[in-house]
């Protein structure tokens, strides 16, 4: 689905007590909408020292941070009984899983969905969490560098190889190979830190619930973006609650590409009702 110039896609706080992938995506290709976003988070210690950017307290907003479903085992489900709908994660916590593992893990569900794959990955504000995965909190920016190249390399080369700080493997072959570049998105606050990076190493930005002056943040990526030598735009997906046509349209004149809904996934049901409503509300849309 396409409005005001910017894809509409939906986002899943996937659990074990929601409306499965299987049964959800399906819902979400036959309404007309663009792609389908998952989270992921592996565990949550019960005692944390970081602060939940929403809350600023170690105090979660939602009990399912401690019931989301894996990502890759999630969008492969979704993958099988769909045809068209992106398969996203929004995000994945690519430090806190063996590299090259996770290669072939995104490489087969790539493979099996014929290309419609993209890479949303999170520096991660749990820092307890990565601090479980054996993750340097004041390392993890580089941590996920090395890991997104290593990964491109089996990805991309037929003898793969990776030297450097936290991956390291001599030339190795891997299959499959995606059918295309895996593009990679980067849910972080909207900061010139942040835009950097991107700029650097990704293909674009994911916002998050706490970003607010959208329009103004993609005018500093796109100098970000000029200014690292890359050419075209990045791809900017904005997390959004209830359509607003001028607010969509705002957002489409500043450069963000896509917006994404979350989904009532209370019951089938729930959230086949929800998906028609804001298809409805969205207006007409080029498919």
């Amino acid at each position: 689905m396409v409005e005001h110039g910017v894809r509409v896609g939906i986002v899943q706080f996937t659990s074990d007590k929601g409306v499965p992938p299987h049964r959800l995506a399906p819902l979400v290709e036959a309404a007309g909408f663009a792609s389908y976003f998952v989270p992921e988070h592996g565990h949550i210690p019960t005692r944390r020292d970081a602060a939940h950017p929403g809350t600023g307290t170690s105090e979660l907003p939602d009990e399912r941070y401690l019931r989301t479903l894996d990502p890759w085992t999630s969008l492969a489900a979704a993958a099988a009984v769909t045809e068209r709908i992106e398969l996203a994660t929004a995000v994945a916590l690519p430090v806190q899983s063996d590299p090259i593992t996770l290669s072939k893990t995104i490489a087969t569900v790539d493979h099996l969905s014929e290309g419609r794959v993209t890479l949303g990955v999170g520096f991660g504000w749990n820092l307890d969490e990565l601090a479980d995965h054996g993750v340097p909190a004041g390392r993890r920016r580089t941590m996920l560098r090395e890991y997104l190249q290593a990964m491109r390399a089996l990805w991309r080369d037929e003898e793969a190889s990776y030297d450097g700080e936290f991956v390291s493997f001599g030339p190795s072959w891997a299959w499959p190979k995606p059918p295309g570049a895996v593009p990679v998105l980067v849910g972080a606050g909207g900061t010139d830190k942040n835009f950097a990076w991107i700029a650097k190493y990704a293909d674009g930005w994911i916002t998050t619930p706490q970003d607010r002056g959208i329009g103004e943040a993609a005018g500093r990526l796109a100098r970000a973006w000029r200014e690292n030598g890359r050419d075209g735009a990045p791809r900017i997906v904005a997390l959004d609650g209830r359509p607003d046509p001028a607010r969509l349209a705002r957002w489409a004149d500043a450069g963000v590409t896509d917006v994404l809904y979350p989904v009532d996934d209370s019951s089938e049901e729930a959230a086949e009702r929800y998906l028609e409503g804001l298809a409805t509300a969205m207006g007409p849309a080029l498919r």
